[in-house]
């Protein structure tokens, strides 16, 4: 199991938990709840932010430091 700013782009990856109770809550009303699929999708120069695609339906971009909070099972 990883976090999801070890993905690489392109990587994908099942949510399985988090790490920060308080923040989980603001990912989970953004539809990343657990046995959700994730894609690495881009990632700015600097590492920071970084873009997701959940579920295959919608890209969400957060900070760096909001996504090594997801537990991720690399698939």
């Amino acid at each position: 199991m990883v976090n999801l700013a070890d993905l690489k782009i392109g990587e994908k990856g099942e949510i399985v938990g988090f790490t920060d109770e308080s923040l989980s809550l603001k990912l989970l009303e953004m539809g990343c709840l657990p046995g959700t699929e994730v894609v690495l999708t881009h990632l700015a120069p600097f590492g920071d932010p970084i873009a997701i695609r959940v579920s295959g339906s919608y890209t969400l971009s957060m900070r760096r430091e909001e996504a090594e909070t997801m537990l991720i099972k690399r698939i």
